[in-house]
This record gives C-alpha cells, structure tokens and sequence, in this order.
C-alpha cells in the first residue's frame, strides 16, 4: 500500500464516516486510509457498509481481525446473546473494554507505517455521558497518544478526535454543511443490531441518532436519499 498522511478508524457508522470526510477534505482521499477492526461484533454490516463507503469515496480501506474480544471480556456487543442493557447506574453491557485503546494502539502503528503521523477517532463524550464509555474521552485518547508518541518516537503524532466535545445535533449540522447529510444517514449503521437508518430504536446509539434526526427534521433540514461524495 502506498504512503498515507492519516488514518481513519472506521467503524462504518456515522461518526467516523464523518471524520473521513473531514479527514479527505484536509488530507485529499489518495492520502487517507480507512481502517476497520473486526472484532467479533454483534454484526457485521457495519463493515460492509464501511467498505462500501470507502469505495464510493475513492479512499483505500483495509479491515483487520481481532478475533481475540470475545475471549478476553464478556459485553453485549461481542456476545449476541446478550440482550443489550444500558442501566442509569452502571456502564451500559455494551462496553468493550480496552476496545478504543487497542484500535488507536494498533492505528498508530499502521500509521507509522505507512508515513503518517496521525490517526483519526470518531469518538464523542457524549458516549462516555450517556452509556459511560471510559474510552469516548479526550482525556482518555491524551493519555493513549502519550503512550504512542513515545512508542513511535514521535513527539508529533496525534490522535484527532474532532467530533469529542460536540452533540449529535452539531455533528449532523456539519453533515449538513457539507452535502453528505442524506447519504450518510443512508449509508451507515450506528445500531447495535446492524439495522440502517432508525435502527432497532432502543439501543443506545440508535436513541442518540434519532433524536439528532427527529432535531434536524423539526429544524425543516431535508434527510432524503442521495448519493454524495466527500
């Protein structure tokens, strides 16, 4: 594969295809990969749709396995028959521990690799809000980026998380700025049972992507079907 100049952990789902659109627009596609990890997930269309994506957008993907999850820790995402529950008073059982570490870990390495010196993450604190995700933070990623800037012996290298501080609502705004609103609402897959657009409607990810839509649609802004490109 030839050089890059970033990364982008690409989980298939609406967040991260939205950092490969920032990360096309500064970088141009020949010079961003998209990088997915299968680690056993509940499904496995958001990989589909992730390669999918990454062929509309004219940028190189590459999927790695970490057949390891399900062998290390128990959640819902990696044992499907789980059912999904995300209490008021403890992390919701779709937590992979160590899962947002590794994937960074293992970017970073890549990156390296190919001659970049940045990975993207489309994670959000609003995660760490809503199901207690210790891993959606930016503190969290500082401290992983310290690890790597020593273990790449890089002191530049950065874990860009775009996407952390803001809500759902202002990520759709962006979308919507950028004339791909439509088509990622219609080509990516945030819910935990692999179902497209509203979902299963009761999962975590799919509350917090559909009050961001129910907002757009009552803000009289457009989600039809369309083919877009970064």
């Amino acid at each position: 594969m030839s050089t890059k100049k970033t990364i982008v952990i690409h989980s298939g789902g609406m967040d991260s295809t939205l950092c490969l659109a920032l990360a096309i627009q500064e970088f141009g596609k020949d010079n961003v990969l998209s990088l997915s990890f299968n680690y056993l997930q509940r499904h496995s269309a958001e990989l589909i749709q992730a390669a999918k994506i990454s062929r509309d957008w004219g940028v190189d993907h590459n999927e790695i396995p970490l057949d390891f999850f399900p062998h290390l820790t128990r959640n819902a995402l990696t044992h499907p028959a789980m059912p999904i529950e995300n209490p008021k008073d403890a992390p919701a059982n779709t937590l992979v521990v160590g899962r947002n570490g590794i994937m960074a870990w293992l970017g970073g390495i890549h990156a390296q690799h190919l001659g970049a010196h940045s990975i993207y993450m489309g994670i959000m604190a609003l995660e760490a809000l809503h199901s207690r995700y210790r891993d959606c933070s930016r503190e969290y990623m500082d401290v992983i980026q310290g690890l790597l800037r020593l273990e790449l012996d890089d002191p530049a290298f950065e874990i860009r998380t775009p996407l952390v501080h803001l809500t759902k609502k202002e990520t759709f705004a962006i979308a919507q700025k950028r004339g791909i609103l439509s088509y990622l609402w219609e080509n990516t897959i945030s819910c935990y049972e692999g179902i497209s657009r509203f979902g299963c409607t009761t999962c975590p990810a799919c509350i917090l992507r559909n009050a961001a839509y129910a907002h757009i649609q009552s803000s009289n802004i457009y989600v039809g079907n369309s083919r877009a490109s970064a």
